[in-house]
């Protein structure tokens, strides 16, 4: 004889359980009280393109870019570049992001619309394992490397593509760190003779000032191939 009160009660707790996850799972594409009470500001509210528009011009993408269930999405279909109107010095970011197979692309900061194409420190991200373009420059191409130019001195830990990566960029003074999935992959000095080298040795080596901070744009790279955003949210200094 089935015990009806025992499925009864099992039905309760999964309802309560499902209830708790609900309650415990993050908001997404928005900040705790706490969050903006420390300065932090969403680049991406979820809904909109509001605060980026494409490199060197005044809209945004006519193509290229969605946005669809809260993540913004470039379809690696020639939408080009796209960067936040504001400009950044010094800043904490941090952001959720995940690529299809094969999957190539990037966050740049320091970019100005001063040089011809669109240049900056990039934050490479790309899937490790399928992407020959990984296996160049003796690491320096790999996720959470400064691209081309200083490979991570932490192995990173990213996630296979489809899942959800969460990484953060620092910059306070002329330091500057990387972290993936909560742990910090790599730092350098700008303008230090190290980076200096580093840069020589790179295919920057003909741009003038490259290692130099300055304050800029964050930029979101359209590789030509598929790559999601959200939550991204930026806490400058003050006057910034």
């Amino acid at each position: 004889m089935i015990n009806r009160s025992v499925f009864g009660c099992c039905g309760t707790l999964a309802l309560l359980l499902a209830g708790v996850a609900a309650v415990a799972a993050p908001a997404v594409n928005q900040l705790t009280d706490e969050e903006k009470a420390a300065g932090w500001k969403l680049l991406f509210d979820g809904k909109t393109t509001d605060g980026w528009r494409t490199f060197k011009k005044t809209t945004f993408s006519a193509k290229g870019w969605v946005v669809e269930d809260g993540w913004l999405h470039c379809l690696g279909k020639s939408g080009g570049d796209i960067v936040s109107d504001v400009e950044f010095g010094d800043f904490e970011l941090e952001w959720e992001w995940k690529q299809a197979e094969a999957g190539n692309s990037g966050v740049k900061y320091f970019v100005t619309e001063s040089r011809d194409a669109a240049l900056g420190h990039e934050y490479q991200m790309i899937d490790d394992e399928r992407e020959p373009d990984a296996k160049l420059a003796n690491g320096k191409r790999v996720t959470a490397s400064f691209y081309d130019v200083l490979k991570p001195t932490v192995t990173p830990a990213t996630k296979q593509p489809g899942e959800i990566n969460q990484s953060r960029i620092v910059v306070k003074g002329n330091h500057v760190e990387h972290w993936l999935n909560g742990v910090k992959v790599l730092e350098y000095e700008c303008g230090s003779e190290a980076l200096k080298a580093a840069i020589a040795a790179s295919k920057f080596k003909t741009t003038a000032r490259f290692g130099d901070k300055i304050q800029g744009h964050i930029l979101l790279q359209d590789h030509h191939s598929e790559v999601w955003f959200r939550n991204l949210k930026i806490r400058a200094q003050a006057g910034q």
